[in-house]
């Protein structure tokens, strides 16, 4: 998904043209180009390897709001067309969606198509992404660990032609991330993501206008390990086992209370479980290990039922739980 930065383009096509020759049969390439910028269209069409389409919409864009930033209204309508011009008029039973100013691990297309046959055979998960918003190099330790979310996290993701088939007629016409992290629109499913990311986010000029990049994106641990996802079970990301396997390493993480938690973590050995109250309480929390504090229709990014899990001084968890997580989890207070 492109627009007018041709210089991020070429960063971002080297990049995936750099892993995906081995593997180009299965992994078409699409430049999607949003408007006419000629440095980009010039660029796009550089490559033979790359298939190239441009959406010009010259038409006027309405907010719904004053103030808001008409790029958001663009972005969605670019997504919604390229979106349907994949799926229906190219057939595609799955696509990934990358964007413009993002560089890619070595086993990210590995990774992808150990996903799918997940994805195909488990209606309880939307969609499948590459990225961990608290994937900074502080927080995550094992590259072979996946977790389910109820969080989007987008950035580098893919979903199916039925899953499309739900979204399209109803798509929204701008936010269309924020829109995907609503509980009536999710219904109840999840998403899969890796500890550590698969993609990695460069792109600190853009329509959010560089928001959260210095705290969050640029310190993000792009994967440089080889895994052998071919031989991997995934089965215990299927919603029935995961939830078992998921509510275990809960259970087992030793709670810590009370005030100076970070402190208190800090000296433990193992797994902590650290109970929080509601978004106040988790936003204050979360400042402490400086993981992100933002939360999206009643959910914290990363979270799982209510619980936020990061690593911490490298391979121990922290798990943060929410009031109702426990329950959720199907474990016993303790």
């Amino acid at each position: 998904m492109a627009c007018n930065r041709a210089d991020y383009l070429e960063r971002t096509i080297e990049s995936i043209l750099k892993y995906q020759k081995p593997v180009a049969p299965k992994f078409p390439l699409f430049i999607s180009q949003d408007g006419a910028d000629e440095r980009v269209k010039h660029k796009a069409l550089s490559y033979n390897q790359l298939n190239y389409m441009q959406h010009l919409d010259f038409g006027l864009v309405r907010t719904e709001r004053p103030g808001e930033i008409i790029a958001y209204y663009k972005i969605a309508s670019h997504y919604k067309w390229a979106l349907d011009e994949l799926f229906y008029k190219h057939n595609f039973t799955r696509v990934i969606i990358l964007e413009d100013d993002m560089e890619i691990a070595p086993d990210f297309f590995d990774y992808f198509e150990a996903a799918a046959d997940l994805l195909d055979t488990d209606k309880t998960i939307m969609a499948v992404s590459s990225w961990n918003d608290n994937g900074q190099k502080q927080f995550v330790h094992d590259p072979k660990t996946l977790y389910r979310s109820d969080f989007f996290p987008g950035l580098g993701w893919m979903l199916t032609k039925s899953t499309w088939n739900e979204l399209s007629p109803k798509w929204p016409k701008a936010y269309w991330d924020d829109w995907l992290r609503l509980k009536d629109n999710r219904g109840g499913r999840q998403f899969v993501r890796p500890e550590v990311c698969r993609t990695y986010n460069f792109g600190e000029v853009g329509s959010s206008m560089g928001q959260f990049f210095k705290q969050y994106l640029e310190p993000i641990k792009l994967n440089d390990v080889h895994v052998d996802w071919k031989s991997m079970d995934l089965s215990y990301l299927t919603e029935e086992n995961y939830l078992r396997h998921f509510a275990n390493d809960v259970s087992n993480a030793k709670p810590v209370r009370g005030v100076d938690v970070v402190l208190k973590a800090y000296n433990i050995d193992g797994d902590v479980r650290i109970q929080y109250k509601d978004q106040f309480d988790f936003e204050q929390i979360a400042r402490q290990f400086g993981i992100f504090e933002e939360w999206k229709d009643g959910i914290p990014r990363t979270a799982y039922k209510g619980v936020v899990v990061f690593r911490y001084q490298t391979a121990r968890r922290i798990f943060l739980v929410g009031p109702d997580s426990l329950r959720l989890l199907g474990i016993e207070h303790s």
